[in-house]
């Protein structure tokens, strides 16, 4: 009898949700499933565990920065809500998810609400914590908090405060969840004070955010924003504190991308002189508009990430995955059967010296004593060959042990994602175990219905695709029919056309 675990209640509640959102990717949950099955005869994963859980499924929006660089002054007025507090010093040192709720008031939910439930960001990320920090795993509320709020445009997306980057006990692990959010995140908001834009001010996590962004295939979520540039008015040199602050990034490897200057109208100092107030209004107007516009785009954009992390999963799991394994194991095995031929002709060896030391042989005839006593009953032969390949059976297995542990270290040490080594370790064991034969180059699991679940998995991916272009672009310019409930170049999701049906289905 199949009993349902509480990562497929999980996943089941995951689909419920996305087909008020978007029906598309409920469908390409069923698609994740299909890969944890796969996943799970390699050994890959328990039945608790699933690479659904390992995104964000809603548009994630991250805010990060230093300390003073306006942050949460920049959230209140997107938001239009006093939600997050302000000031000039650090003023909250957690990691601050925000979300859409229909109550008109605001909540605070402690860390643990994020920790346990993969339909938000941050999901398990207790344990990467614990990686870092011993002990400090299970004080997850000390490090996260889920704030609610009903404003409209969190409405289908989530935010992400962070707490400010500057020396504290906790720097370590601030960095880690940092590393993870930028990974999972759609938009970053980097943001840096216009009172001190000069290099200098950079904390050191600073310049690794900046760092890290520059090289990675996805470094055009990353928007750099110059804060309370309104603090340069009296200077009346806005313009060449906006030219200084992007050298200082550029000291840092940093020479293209996204870079804004703004400031809060709501608590701006006061501008006195016209053409300087003009200059900045138009620069704060124009670039505030470039950001909410990306803001607003986030939710096309993680559909399409969505599927295109289904594609990259499917194949990471068909070229990296088990091309690892079979390396690995074919590794195994091959010292395996080498040492016990090495053993096999030492102990071989070490009997031919041994008696004919002891004179037992008369020219190629083997005359011991023990042996022409053995002879002479069936019992004892069959005792002796059995305690014979009972030893040669110890032997075996020792070796296959030792061995499997000595290629299993090695395989970690390839392996550079540390969240990954216990996937690695019990997908190799499972081929190196006891019951399992040294003789089967395959890895366990990597059998035809596995191929043929991912090669439909990655033809799936191509529908999901064309149903995103579909609902979201037009070609051909035509205007649908009215009678068709469409709007042109933006069908209803529920009045697309079906006449190629996708081919996933929930296999056991």
């Amino acid at each position: 009898m199949f009993v349902r675990t509480e990562m497929s209640k999980r996943l089941q509640s995951l689909q419920q949700h996305l087909k008020n959102e978007n029906p598309i990717l409920s469908e390409v949950v069923i698609s994740f499933s299909v890969l944890d099955k796969v996943s799970r005869r390699l050994g890959f994963f328990s039945r608790q565990e699933s690479h659904a859980t390992r995104m964000p499924w809603w548009p994630l929006i991250s805010i990060l920065g230093i300390y003073s660089a306006g942050k949460s002054a920049f959230i209140n007025y997107y938001l239009g809500r006093n939600l997050q507090a302000t000031g000039n010093q650090a003023v909250d040192d957690k990691f601050t998810v925000i979300c859409f709720t229909n109550e008109d008031a605001v909540r605070v939910l402690p860390g643990l609400a994020l920790d346990a439930d993969p339909r938000f960001p941050l999901y398990n990320i207790s344990q990467a914590i614990e990686e870092v920090a011993e002990g400090d795993g299970d004080h997850v509320d000390a490090y996260l908090q889920l704030k609610t709020c009903p404003s409209e445009k969190l409405r289908g997306r989530i935010l992400i405060d962070s707490p400010g980057f500057d020396a504290d006990a906790q720097r370590t692990s601030t960095l880690r969840i940092t590393d993870h959010i930028v990974d999972i995140s759609d938009l970053i908001l980097v943001f840096f004070d216009a009172r001190h834009p000069e290099s200098g001010s950079m904390p050191d996590t600073l310049q690794h955010l900046v760092r890290s962004s520059i090289n990675r295939r996805d470094s055009n979520k990353f928007l750099y924003i110059l804060n309370q540039i309104d603090n340069t008015a009296r200077e009346d040199n806005p313009e060449e504190v906006f030219a200084a602050w992007q050298r200082a990034l550029a000291q840092y490897g940093l020479t293209a991308g996204c870079c804004y200057a703004v400031y809060n109208p709501e608590v701006a100092v006061p501008i006195e002189n016209a053409g300087v107030r003009v200059r900045m209004e138009n620069k704060r107007n124009a670039d505030m508009e470039a950001i909410q516009q990306r803001i607003e785009q986030v939710g096309v954009e993680r559909a399409y990430r969505i599927v295109g992390m289904l594609e990259h999963t499917a194949r990471m799991i068909e070229q990296k995955m088990v091309p690892r394994l079979q390396r690995f194991i074919e590794a195994w095995r091959s010292k395996v059967l080498w040492l016990d031929s090495i053993i096999s002709g030492i102990l071989l060896l070490v009997f031919l010296v041994a008696t004919i030391w002891a004179g037992y042989w008369d020219g190629m005839a083997l005359k011991m004593p023990l042996w022409e006593y053995i002879k002479q009953s069936q019992s004892l032969q069959t005792l002796f060959f059995t305690v014979l390949a009972g030893l040669a059976v110890y032997v075996h297995f020792t070796v296959r042990r030792r061995v499997a542990n000595w290629v299993g270290r090695r395989l970690l040490k390839e392996v550079n994602d540390p969240d990954e080594h216990p996937n690695y370790m019990s997908a190799f064991q499972r081929n190196s175990n006891w019951q399992r034969s040294i003789f089967f180059k395959q890895p366990a699991g990597w059998h035809k219905r596995s191929q043929k679940d991912l090669a439909e998995v990655l033809e799936d991916t191509n529908a999901y695709i064309q149903k995103l272009n579909d609902r979201y672009t037009n070609p051909s310019g035509l205007a649908a029919l009215k009678s068709d409930g469409l709007t042109a170049g933006q069908p209803d999701a529920d009045s697309l056309p079906e006449d190629k049906p996708l081919k996933v289905v929930a296999k056991e």
